[in-house]
């Protein structure tokens, strides 16, 4: 009876063993606790878990089942249990932890603002170095200005002089001014004391330098591109000539909230020849003495300059009495460069400048008023120079004595078109109508004048390539200072 128990008994807890082993789930098994045979592991529960970021796979028997599948939320820990099917923990993904997330944008941030911090302070080292040099920069400036201006005066010598100055600052043949670095100072010097001419594009002042009169030109607002061509003409090329109007600066001022623009050049008290031919006569001797002056400056803007330093050709493109001055010894020098035209052939450019402004319709060429003119070819700009040209030499000639007789200024084409008039009206005269100045005929009767009337006949033909050039003008009148023998003093000039 007892065996009978003992081997029921035995039975009992072999079938429960068994049924419990068949229970039993099959679980991926990924992990370094020793639990895995080939991949696989078995238990009542299949797990996953995942513990910042490590993830490991098995089974849980069934006494921890509650103590491991249900925790509290933990930061960065995952569990997942299952029971569902064999291999029920094969494709669990962990979600997305948040921490993790903003522990990395964290991390991000930790290494951007230091660097951030770090470009911002080399940025402001490197800004202050730069404001110290340049500081420095225009403090040395500054005294090398001041050197420049010491140099004018010296306290056991009288004022300088026009010709003390470019000495000076200006090497044999150089056209510039003043350096920069004092021209850049020049407002500032000089006190105006009187107008001394107006037109539609500014003032003409006398102002006082140093001891010596200067001429300021100030320049409208409307009239800007002007005054940069003038002064780009000047500083950039050998101008210095005894027949063109002698520059010294060319700076910026604000008067009354406005910015004005001047022109600083030699002052001449006569003004200009249009001024002087008002109110003087000339005998023969200073006709010759001003249209040869004329000439022999027009010759040396057109004229190309071939050295290290050279010119290039100018057209001045407004030539007129009220765009020539006069000096003390009757000669005449041409001032206003605001329209000129550079030309090199060595360089093979052609600079028109970007001047809207136009010449003076009186003394235009016909090519320009019928608007035939080569504006890509130079030598047509210094062909309607020659035609302007002659007409200064017949104003200048009706200004002279001849057998006592003189007549009263006037300007070209008086008697044809009123006093200001429009580029039609010109059009008419000088294309359509094809006339000239009348020439008196006293002016046959000297040798002097009669040659000047034959040179501006040959200035005024309508072909531009008929016409004389600017040399051949000054060859002539030269000759007749030479043929007629009149003292040397009287026609001295850089010819």
């Amino acid at each position: 009876m007892e065996g009978a128990i003992l081997v029921a008994a035995w039975m009992f807890l072999w079938t429960s063993t068994t049924l419990a082993a068949a229970r039993e789930l099959l679980c991926t098994c990924e992990n370094n606790k020793g639990t895995c045979r080939n991949g696989t592991c078995s238990g009542d529960h299949c797990f996953f878990t995942r513990v910042k970021g490590v993830e490991e796979r098995g089974c849980f028997p069934k006494e921890v089942f509650r103590e491991q599948c249900y925790t509290s939320n933990i930061p960065r820990f995952y569990v997942h249990c299952c029971s569902s099917d064999n291999f029920c923990n094969a494709n669990t993904v962990a979600p997305a932890d948040p921490v993790e997330e903003h522990e990395e944008s964290s991390t991000v941030l930790l290494v951007t603002i230091p660097l951030l911090a770090l470009l911002l302070v080399i940025v402001c080292v490197c800004g202050l170095l730069m404001w110290i040099h340049s500081r420095r920069r225009h403090l040395r400036l500054g005294h090398v200005e001041d050197q420049d201006l010491i140099k004018f005066k010296d306290p056991s010598k009288a004022d300088p002089t026009y010709e003390d100055m470019f000495d000076e600052f200006c090497t044999s043949g150089s056209g510039t001014g003043l350096p920069y670095l004092v021209q850049r100072t020049m407002a500032r010097q000089i006190s105006l004391v009187e107008c001394v001419g107006k037109g539609r594009y500014g003032e003409v002042w006398r102002g006082t330098w140093m001891g010596e009169s200067v001429a300021v030109k100030i320049f409208s607002s409307r009239d800007e591109q002007s005054w940069i061509r003038e002064s780009e003409i000047y500083n950039t090329v050998q101008l210095r000539h005894d027949n063109i109007l002698g520059f010294i600066a060319s700076d910026m001022t604000s008067k009354n909230s406005s910015t004005q623009l001047w022109l600083i050049t030699h002052f001449h008290e006569r003004g200009s020849l249009y001024d002087v031919l008002q109110y003087t006569s000339l005998d023969p001797e200073q006709c010759l003495k001003m249209c040869l002056s004329v000439s022999c400056g027009l010759v040396h803007l057109h004229t190309e300059i071939y050295s290290c330093q050279g010119k290039p050709a100018i057209a001045h493109r407004d030539l007129k009495t009220r765009n020539i001055l006069v000096k003390w010894n009757g000669q005449c020098c041409i001032a206003d460069l605001g329209l000129a035209v550079m030309h090199s052939q060595t360089s093979d450019y052609l600079d028109v400048g970007n001047n809207p402004r136009v010449g003076t319709k009186r003394y235009m060429a016909p090519e320009v008023l019928d608007e035939s003119l080569r504006m890509d070819i130079f030598e047509s700009y210094k062909q309607t120079d020659i035609w302007a040209l002659g007409l200064v030499l017949w104003e200048i000639s009706r200004r002279t004595i001849v057998n006592g007789i003189v007549e009263e200024y006037r300007s070209p084409f008086f008697d044809m078109v009123p006093s200001d008039p429009s580029f039609e009206e010109m059009k008419k005269v000088v294309c359509v109508d094809q006339q000239r100045p009348t020439l008196h005929n006293r002016l046959y009767s000297h040798p002097i004048l009669s040659s000047i009337a034959k040179i501006m006949k040959e200035c005024w033909f309508q072909s531009p390539p008929a016409r004389l050039t600017a040399l051949r003008v000054r060859k002539s009148l030269s000759k007749l200072t030479q043929d007629h023998e009149y003292p040397a003093e009287k026609f001295k000039m850089d010819l």
